[in-house]
């Protein structure tokens, strides 16, 4: 008999794997688009992390979000997930990395340490290339290594033959004692498109459908969904939400530019304008004529820009208008791919493609990541956003170089305490109400970000009608 699991307390696990590349995002996508079949399911990713966060909000038509213990204290953790996860039949946690891989040898802020603090069961997924018997040993590494880890089932990535399949699965199960709950054939062919920078993200790819109906499809038939289900952890009921205490009539409207070059968002930095007050006003940058007169700031987050350069080149009437509204003193905020935006040009192949030139800066890319992993910055310079002083936790994952400045790192608005920031630990680049910076941030764990983006469309709403 079909069980029928809408409507009953929420389930949730986490998915972790040994390393990355262990095939995590390939079980988790295909676990989450078969239990869409089920109910509903609310994703969450390890993070930080926009691109496998968005395969999987793809799968479960449901935005996913980011659960991180290194920019959200163990409280902000906590109330996210129950809050975000009281909505869902199932609430499916995909690890990062290694899942004992933290900042340091005892592995702090590692996927084991966030299951811990929700004290949830992982499914752990292990890439069987080449071995068999010594898969065992490294289930039993990591149940010994953290004994207080629930380990309730092992997925067999990466399986060759039928016989390749049932000499692990006897091995593990034997000197483990933990089921294995489902495999994943070696296939000829990535699932999810790929190119230089690894996954392509799903608003590029023109297959993604397809790649998620061939995944949930792959969970159907080699997943034991059931017992998958049956070892996953009951949440307790959280009680029926306040009413909402923002403003039914949002105060002010904020551009949001998400396309196929801008998509690095968090749901939930959306999410905290929306209940600040905000209407969120999305563009595509690629197609759009122009900025809408009657908006109050504008954020450009992350993405690929060099992938759409010369469609963004293209479009000159958007970016004079955007550049326009910077010498208005529009307040605009730009991460990453935005900075990129509002710079000059980026140069690709010995071919210049003009920017906004909100600031003299002219890019290039590099063949390996110039920046890569968590970062703290120190706000040091008057700005339209930040408080002089404010502290901010974030990340940094780019490409880009920085080819042509003829500015001063000292007039930056941010100190990069941990990280590499724009030039000489420095940055956070300012033009009349522009803020751009290589640092992303999360807004759960630094709340001053959407206050000071909110504050900053209030002041230029209250501005623009004199």
């Amino acid at each position: 008999m079909k069980q029928d699991y809408k409507n009953q307390s929420t389930r949730s696990l986490v998915i972790g794997g040994l390393s990355g590349g262990s095939g995590k995002s390939v079980a988790t996508v295909g676990l989450i688009a078969a239990l869409r079949k089920k109910g509903v399911v609310v994703p969450f990713k390890k993070g930080p992390d926009y691109i496998d966060a968005g395969w999987m909000g793809k799968a479960a038509g449901h935005p996913c979000y980011n659960l991180d213990p290194y920019l959200m204290d163990t409280d902000t953790l906590q109330t996210s997930f129950y809050s975000h996860a009281a909505v869902a039949d199932f609430a499916i946690i995909e690890g990062n990395r290694g899942i004992f891989d933290g900042v340091d040898p005892d592995g702090s802020f590692s996927t084991a340490e966030l299951t811990l603090a929700l004290d949830l069961p992982v499914l752990l997924v292990v890439n069987c290339s080449k071995t068999t018997r010594t898969v065992a040993a490294m289930v039993l590494g990591c149940r010994g290594l953290e004994p207080r880890l629930r380990i309730a089932g092992v997925i067999l990535n990466q399986i060759a033959t039928p016989r390749h399949e049932t000499v692990i699965r006897q091995a593990v199960e034997k000197y483990t004692g933990v089921p294995v709950l489902g495999i994943v054939p070696r296939m000829k062919t990535d699932i999810f498109p790929m190119r230089h920078l690894g996954v392509t993200p799903h608003q590029e790819s023109t297959t993604a459908d397809e790649a998620v109906a061939k995944l949930a499809e792959l969970a159907k038939q080699n997943f034991d969904l059931e017992k998958i289900i049956s070892c996953m952890q009951l949440l307790p009921r959280t009680p029926e939400p306040e009413p909402s205490t923002r403003n039914l009539k949002p105060t002010t409207r904020i551009g949001v530019l998400r396309d196929a070059a801008f998509q690095f968002y968090y749901q939930e930095n959306l999410e905290a304008l929306e209940q600040g007050g905000a209407e969120l006003v999305m563009l595509n940058a690629l197609e759009e004529k122009e900025l809408p007169d009657d908006l109050h700031a504008l954020y450009i987050g992350g993405g690929f820009p060099e992938t759409s350069a010369r469609r963004l080149a293209e479009n000159k009437k958007f970016r004079r208008s955007v550049r326009r509204a910077a010498d208005n003193g529009l307040p605009i905020y730009a991460e990453c791919g935005g900075l990129i935006f509002l710079g000059r040009s980026i140069v690709l192949d010995g071919h210049e493609y003009p920017m906004t030139g909100v600031f003299p800066v002219i890019f290039s890319m590099g063949g390996k990541p110039q920046a890569h992993g968590y970062s703290i910055v120190s706000v040091q310079q008057k700005n339209p956003f930040y408080p002089i002083g404010t502290r901010i936790k974030g990340h940094e994952f780019r490409y880009s170089i920085v080819d042509d400045w003829d500015g001063k790192a000292e007039e930056l608005a941010l100190k990069v305490e941990r990280g590499t920031g724009f030039c000489e630990q420095r940055d956070g680049l300012m033009f009349n109400n522009v803020l751009a910076l290589y640092t992303h941030v999360l807004a759960p764990g630094s709340p001053e970000w959407a206050a000071g983006m909110i504050k900053a469309a209030r002041k230029y709403k209250k501005y623009s009608r004199r």
